[in-house]
């Protein structure tokens, strides 16, 4: 992992989140996920830790108490003082009868400790192994895993509860929805941990949940196109609620996506570590569906499909509900071996709208950005206020891709999807606005440095690219830059752009490319 970052600008130290047992900073050094320099840490005078990462927790302190925190780089320290939350009781939950030696099924104990936390408390499951099945949030809650605690999923898909997609009201006007599957109301498998319209929750501390999951047969990701009962967990599922922090902890092997926000707000995910292997099937990071207020920050991922994808459902649930993603930050994190850095879409019927990316690294992903949308998502399905700032990628096959014949869904290869001929605009045709890129250092690549697509009849709005440098591998080989119908693969293409109605390329280079370093149809304002 490279140290990279903006040379020249000082240390500065913030106290990103706190409770009464932990604080969690941020150091600001220039370092894009890692620090420009190791960084020491120090607790009241006395060393806790060295660390190369910009966002770090600091753990095991005492409630109501002050704190000095310092942060060394060389001959360069800057500190804060924390004072730590209040905390009147800590229900341990081997006092409830779970005893995390792998073997018992702790879950029954586990939820009681949750059950019968009081608002100001915490659940603490200590160092062990806990075999669960699915544990259940409520609200103003507290629940930390301490250094060495592991939630070890069951993988036994009978013994899960179902979340029905969607449950009919009496008066046959009205509905429930809590199970998702793709954008769509479908059965499926509570998450390892479910949160159902719950508020003021914390997870947080230094261990780890473990999905066991495998392609060995009757594991989860054996036969994973085809439900069987219903259709697979996920590590974490929040649907409908508010006022959440995830910290800290590490998730993987996850039976689909790791973690799923679904209709919430005012949600927070800091300093996580999110694995998978990079064969494992639907393994999204981070998957915040028709979301308002999510900021995701210091967190590493490597797995097996899109490290994070901003959603805003299929086409039943955002045309009925049209509730976008809306206001999104996404800071200071890694992004490793995935098919996409980030992804909006391809289920964004509700559409997307101001997206930060900053201060990241993507390395040996597919794509770096990656918009997928396409004909049939819907006029609310805009796309508008996307930001991508001060980001190095490396070994990215593209890094930049907007695709608006993304073929997905039973109709996927259809005419109506895949043609290039302009279409009546009607209620079906989806929008992308505005989109800026700042900033961005793209080392080896291999397809495209941007491959660009509107729909003839419903031109990209607007994208503003400057100071990006885009540099290919010497030993890059041809592949398929975007999913759609009718493209062949290809090597060291520069910026390829179709149907865009402005585009301002300002300090835009390109190393090693094959051919033009810019092909450039149906660009009505072309700025340079």
């Amino acid at each position: 992992m490279r140290k990279t970052g903006r040379k020249g600008k000082t240390m500065n130290i913030r106290n990103l989140f706190q409770t009464a047992r932990s604080v969690t900073i941020e150091i600001e050094d220039g370092g894009f996920y890692q620090s420009v320099r190791d960084c020491e840490i120090y607790v009241n005078g006395v060393f806790y830790q060295r660390t190369g990462r910009t966002v770090k927790g600091i753990y095991g302190l005492l409630p109501d108490t002050e704190y000095e925190i310092l942060a060394r780089e060389g001959d360069e320290e800057e500190c804060i003082f924390v004072h730590t939350d209040t905390e009147n009781f800590t229900l341990n939950v081997r006092d409830f009868g779970a005893k995390g030696n792998g073997i018992q099924d702790d879950t029954p104990f586990i939820q009681a400790a949750i059950m019968a936390c009081p608002r100001n408390g915490r659940v603490l499951i200590p160092e062990g192994i806990y075999r669960i099945i699915s544990l259940f949030l409520k609200d103003d809650l507290k629940l930390e895993l301490a250094k060495g605690a592991v939630l070890s999923a069951d993988t036994d898909r009978t013994r899960f509860p179902i979340l029905p997609g969607m449950i009919e009201g009496w008066n046959e006007k009205s509905e429930y929805n809590l199970g998702t599957w793709e954008g769509n109301p479908l059965d499926m498998f509570a998450g390892i941990i479910t949160g159902i319209q719950v508020k003021n929750v914390v997870i947080y501390g230094q261990g780890m949940i473990e999905g066991n999951a495998s392609a060995d047969p009757l594991n989860w990701w054996y036969n994973e196109k085809v439900k069987l009962i219903a259709w697979r967990p996920r590590m974490i599922f929040l649907n409908r609620c508010e006022n959440i922090v995830v910290e800290g902890i590490r998730v993987q092997n996850s039976p689909s996506w790791n973690i799923h926000p679904y209709f919430s707000k005012h949600l927070r995910f800091f300093n996580l570590t999110i694995l998978n292997p990079k064969i494992s099937p639907n393994t999204d990071g981070l998957n915040p569906e028709s979301c308002k207020d999510v900021k995701i920050i210091g967190c590493c991922f490597s797995l097996g499909d899109d490290c994070i994808a901003i959603k805003a459902g299929k086409i039943y649930m955002g045309s009925k509900y049209r509730v976008p993603c809306d206001d999104i930050v996404i800071r200071q994190c890694f992004m490793g071996d995935g098919h996409s850095a980030v992804t909006l879409g391809s289920e964004m019927a509700g559409g997307v709208r101001n997206l930060t990316v900053s201060e990241c690294q993507f390395v040996r992903t597919d794509r770096g950005l990656q918009i997928k949308t396409r004909r049939g998502r819907g006029r609310d399905a805009i796309i508008d206020g996307i930001h991508f700032e001060n980001i190095y990628m490396e070994r990215v096959l593209t890094p930049f891709v907007i695709n608006s014949f993304y073929y997905c869904d039973p109709d996927g290869h259809t005419d109506y999807v895949r043609t290039k001929e302009a279409l009546p605009v009607d209620e079906r045709t989806p929008e992308i606005r505005r989109l800026n890129f700042r900033h961005i250092l793209c080392d080896d690549c291999e397809v495209a440095g941007a491959f660009f697509t509107g729909l003839p009849e419903k031109k990209i709005r607007e994208i503003h690219m400057e100071h990006i440098h885009i540099k290919f591998a010497k030993d890059a080989k041809p592949n398929i830059p975007a999913m759609m119908d009718d493209l062949e693969p290809c090597c060291r293409l520069g910026i390829y752009a179709l149907n865009v109605a402005k585009l301002q390329l300002e300090d835009v280079t390109i190393e090693g490319q094959e051919g033009e370093p810019f092909i450039l149809n149906n660009i009505d304002t072309l700025i340079r």
